[in-house]
């Protein structure tokens, strides 16, 4: 199973209806194509501030490898490690801009494709929509019910190393 998060972008004007077409699905997992091509891949999903960061850590990188004296095979592996670092976080990297942008993270999909992901997340997104609102409690508009949370059962009994509150040590 993969997992895919679910973004929504945010809202330009307060009449404009979020559609199924506006949600992002990002993968987590390992990319090729960024290990393969990173600042391409940077470039193409848009990623300025991730290509800024990964041109100075490679310049910090050679400078510091042509410091130490570091040259040839060895200088080739560090390059190619940093490549897998990218490859492993390309989608971290993506999620982390599509915040900054002010895009909301609304699920996280388990499932063994990405069209099986849109189908889960679209069937819950629409019986969402669908849902009727509850009435109004005690004549207050929009006021609705909420549950009130479960307590334990109080008992003077130490759980792991913590004790319960309100009990003496």
């Amino acid at each position: 199973m993969r997992i895919y998060t679910v973004h929504e972008p945010p809202a330009r004007r307060p009449e404009s209806r979020r559609g199924p077409d506006n949600f992002l699905f990002v993968r987590d997992g390992f990319y090729f194509w960024a290990f393969l091509f990173g600042p391409l891949w940077l470039i193409y999903r848009r990623l300025w501030l991730v290509l800024l960061g990964y041109v100075v850590l490679m310049v910090a990188v050679g400078f510091a490898l042509h410091f130490l004296g570091i040259a040839g095979s060895n200088a080739s592996f560090v390059h190619f490690l940093l490549s897998v670092l990218v490859g492993l976080e390309a989608g971290t990297l993506w999620r982390w801009t599509l915040r900054r942008r002010g895009w909301r993270e609304r699920a996280v999909i388990a499932a063994p494709n990405m069209e099986a992901a849109e189908r889960r997340f679209f069937d819950a997104w629409q019986s969402e929509a669908d849902a009727t609102p509850l009435p109004p409690v005690h004549g207050a508009p929009f006021a609705y019910p909420v549950p009130a949370p479960a307590r334990a059962a109080a008992s003077p009994d130490v759980v792991g190393l913590f004790p319960e509150p309100g009990t003496p040590r």
